[in-house]
């Protein structure tokens, strides 16, 4: 049965237009409310990029959860994986994410996060749609949803990334270009190079809720190309708009794409010792990188196209290692995300 409003990565459409509007997303929140909350009054953390639609979305979920008895956190705007871990570090029963990730300013989305901090699966999303096809009803007043504000989200994840390199591995000396595609990346990017030792250059860190990934970002890899050769950097990473994608560039400026970043990843962790099994792509990764994990040992399988498949495959082979030519890559050891 095919779903009517979720897609590979939730919800997502042009602001104004169904399903993108106040009256549907305030009445997926209440659905979503009554499918993920737990007995009792449960919690779910939102956070969102920089699109100046986001306050509209925002302000709708968290009427539709406080309706449906759900409390909510709203970090503000954050990063896709910073969401995902801060849904399972505050034993949240869910995480939202308000964002269209790499696409305009006048498009948004919505998409959801498990305890677990992944994203859900088919029958999760079914059930919301199944509930989204019923009239609203409120709790009663004394049962009502609270919303609260978390004041250090950005603080928390910032010491989060820092924490997975090792502590022996500085920065120092290094000179970065971030480009942090005026999206949910500005206030946290730059900060963690910066506290590694690196010399950071953040550019497009000025979001105004219109420029997320114009001209920039892993959309637009050009401009970090070309703030790197004319800062003479060491190396360059362009985010997207919701910061859950990566792609590099060297001290030339030449592109480094996702299946090339798996390749270095799974390379190096080979000689290291610490390949857990083989990497996963798609149907659209480069031939040539199933080609190179085969010349070196490395298993190699393919999922359908979207991070979340990625994951799926990981979690089926019980591998670490995912990831999409785009620039999701999954470190399962990591993160339970992109």
């Amino acid at each position: 049965m095919a779903k009517r409003f979720f897609g590979t990565d939730g919800i997502r459409g042009r602001v104004g237009i169904d399903p993108i509007t106040p009256e549907r997303v305030m009445h997926l929140g209440w659905a979503a409310g009554r499918v993920l909350g737990k007995s009792g009054q449960s919690k779910v953390v939102i956070g969102k990029d920089t699109r100046v639609s986001g306050y509209l979305l925002e302000s709708a979920l968290q009427a539709g959860l406080a309706a449906a008895g759900t409390n909510v956190t709203l970090l503000g705007p954050m990063p896709t994986p910073a969401i995902a871990y801060i849904t399972q570090t505050t034993r949240a029963d869910a995480g939202i994410v308000i964002s269209a990730s790499h696409n305009p300013y006048h498009d948004n989305g919505i998409k959801f996060f498990s305890p677990a901090g992944r994203k859900l699966p088919d029958s999760v999303e079914f059930a919301i749609e199944e509930a989204m096809g019923q009239p609203m009803e409120t709790v009663d007043s004394q049962h009502l949803g609270k919303a609260m504000r978390f004041e250090d989200a950005k603080g928390r994840y910032i010491e989060f990334c820092k924490g997975t390199v090792p502590q022996r591995v500085k920065f120092d000396g290094l000179k970065i270009v971030v480009d942090c595609a005026n999206g949910a990346g500005y206030q946290v990017a730059p900060h963690v190079f910066e506290e590694l030792g690196a010399q950071v250059i953040p550019i497009y860190d000025k979001p105004d809720g219109f420029n997320i990934n114009d001209g920039c970002g892993s959309t637009y890899p050009q401009a970090l190309r070309t703030a790197v050769r004319a800062h003479e950097a060491d190396i360059g990473l362009a985010l997207d708009g919701d910061g859950d994608r990566v792609l590099l560039c060297d001290e030339k400026g030449e592109l480094i794409d996702g299946d090339q970043i798996l390749y270095v990843l799974a390379m190096r962790r080979k000689q290291a010792g610490d390949l857990s099994g083989g990497i996963v792509g798609t149907v659209m990764t480069n031939l040539g990188l199933e080609l190179a994990c085969a010349d070196n040992e490395i298993p190699f399988a393919r999922s359908k196209v979207g991070d979340r498949y990625v994951l799926e495959k990981l979690v089926e082979h019980n591998w670490q290692l995912g990831g999409e030519s785009s620039g999701h890559i999954i470190c399962l050891d990591k993160s339970s995300t992109g």
